[in-house]
């Protein structure tokens, strides 16, 4: 009514508090009409005494009026919570209108020196949240950590992502590193379950209706599994019950979901529904690999002193995109059109893998900002549909690129060294290994459906739509039986997966598969691989 407009708005809790001091004023939406009615201020210190007491008088009625006209409006009532565009900012609600908190979850799946690139594009990856604006708190992430101080890093406490790049390792909160990197961890810490952690830093998503979550996971895969660096792996069905799990929980408004894996398609396809807001894209189909890229000997390779791939193809076109673009402009699906163009030697194929989208394909038009942030820097920045990236004349095979990490560590070694001796051990010990389960799961085929007819069945590849098997728990089976007997699959054993499940939709037992798995394995070999005193896979 009278007096300087010094006042805060206050809640009606603080209402009875507030009569004493002389300022008034209630916390209506700055676009309700109401507003500048009802914000009653008076200053005891510049009003007479007489003005004063009329004040005093006149609020009884002021009062009533007030409450009256909020009981009875027609216009909406308060949000729950009401933010300043600085404060809407910071917890992560943006000038676009959206709601909530961002969350992301970062997971490296692998460990050794040889799979250097997962851990890196985990590491690019938080680097973006982080000059998007997305907070620690906010922020899980799974990686082995046995990367940077690794003897055989060339830049002690350094990981690159890029030949030229800068280091993507300083900073990342390592909050569930070594054994702790495992499926139940990351399952507890999607559902937000704190009590079902073990170790770590504890930290899970707690998230709530309006908020929005990334995912980002790289690692090995194969048809309906991904790798962990610690048994059992994830597989598809009970990574798609987790996610539903969560959508029933009401904890979150939108999820997307990235994942660098060979035939990471198969995790999602025919399990995925398209009502739980859930969004993802894969680096590769359902019966593909994925490929890794800024490796030794093909362009652009890395400096010379590394002898791994410093990232996967799918995963560094994402991130590079991500780092010159403004999110605020660029929606999933404009990112998505991209990256498929990038990973796909420009649609020809020559090399590279297709790029998939599963699940709410209707998010995709939804701003990257949403879930990702954007870097200030790029504010001015405008998006253009030709992809200005370099593209790759040449890549590696996922499931290759541990061989070719071995081969040019043995090449560079001094002859006779014991380093070269052992670097030989260390290639030869894994292509046994390879030979070994290649040779076994095709002498199974053949004991359970005949020289002629075997190698067909492994092989059948399902129509589009279709899940990988009809019964995953017979899948798990399998895989344990073929483990008990042959030894350990491993990250490149993955790619059997496809059998395994074509032995179940053929109507195979577990138990027969156990008799046919002791013909064709006399013994499990002795080398690092095929070892199971980690436990099974499966």
């Amino acid at each position: 009514v009278v007096g300087r407009q010094k006042a805060q708005p206050i809640g009606h809790a603080q209402l009875t508090e507030s009569l004493v001091g002389g300022t008034y004023a209630f916390p209506l939406p700055a676009h309700d009409k109401r507003r500048s009615f009802f914000r009653l201020f008076w200053n005891p210190d510049t009003e007479a005494p007489s003005m004063a007491m009329a004040s005093n008088r006149l609020l009884p009625l002021a009062l009533l009026l007030l409450l009256l006209a909020m009981a009875h409006a027609d216009t909406p009532r308060l949000e729950p919570t009401v933010r300043l565009p600085s404060q809407r900012m910071a917890a992560g609600q943006g000038d676009d209108g959206s709601v909530g908190t961002r969350w992301a979850v970062l997971v490296a799946g692998s460990n050794g020196y040889q799979n250097y690139r997962h851990q890196a594009d985990i590491c690019h990856a938080y680097q973006i949240l982080k000059k998007g604006g997305l907070k620690d708190e906010n922020i899980i992430v799974f990686m082995y950590d046995d990367i940077a101080h690794n003897l055989e890093n060339p830049r002690p406490g350094v990981i690159i992502n890029h030949p030229q790049g800068g280091d993507v390792y300083s900073g990342v909160p390592m909050d569930y590193t070594g054994k702790e990197v495992n499926v139940k961890n990351l399952f507890a810490v999607l559902l937000g379950n704190k009590t079902a952690v073990s170790g770590g830093s504890g930290k899970v998503l707690d998230s709530g209706p309006n908020d929005h979550i990334f995912v980002f996971y790289s690692d090995h895969g194969g048809p309906g599994v991904i790798g962990m660096p610690t048994n059992p792996y994830v597989y598809g069905d009970d990574l798609v019950d987790v996610l539903k799990k969560k959508h029933a929980a009401g904890t979150y408004r939108s999820l997307v979901f990235y994942l660098e894996a060979c035939e990471a398609g198969s995790v999602f396809e025919g399990l995925l529904p398209n009502d739980i807001s859930v969004y993802t894209t894969t680096a590769s189909n359902a019966e593909e690999s994925s490929w890794g890229t800024y490796c030794p000997g093909e362009y652009p390779s890395p400096p010379p002193e590394y002898d791994t791939c410093l990232g996967d193809l799918y995963s560094i076109s994402w991130m590079e995109d991500s780092d010159v673009h403004n999110l605020r402009t660029e929606s999933l699906k404009q990112q998505y059109d991209l990256v498929k163009k990038r990973t796909a030697a420009q649609d020809s194929y020559n090399y590279g893998s297709h790029v998939m989208q599963y699940g709410s394909l209707d998010l995709n038009a939804q701003q990257l900002f949403l879930y990702i942030g954007s870097n200030p820097a790029n504010n001015k920045t405008t998006f253009v549909e030709d992809n200005s990236l370099p593209s790759f004349s040449r890549v590696v095979n996922q499931r290759d690129a541990d061989l070719v990490y071995f081969w040019h560590k043995y090449r560079k070694l001094a002859e006779s060294s014991p380093e070269k001796n052992d670097a030989r051990k260390q290639l030869l010990e894994m292509m046994s290994h390879r030979s070994h389960i290649d040779n076994s799961v095709e002498l199974i085929g053949n004991l359970l459906f005949g020289s002629a007819d075997g190698p067909m069945v492994l092989k059948t590849v399902r129509p589009a739509g279709e899940p990988l098997v009809d019964d995953w728990s017979c899948l798990k089976s399998t895989v344990r039986a073929f483990e008990s007997q042959c030894g350990s699959l491993a990250q490149y054993g993955m790619k059997h997966m496809r059998s395994f499940a074509n032995i179940c939709n053929a109507g195979i037992l577990p138990e027969a598969m156990v008799k046919m798995a002791a013909q064709a394995c006399t013994s499990i070999p002795t080398n690092p691989w095929s070892a199971t005193h980690n436990g099974f896979s499966a």
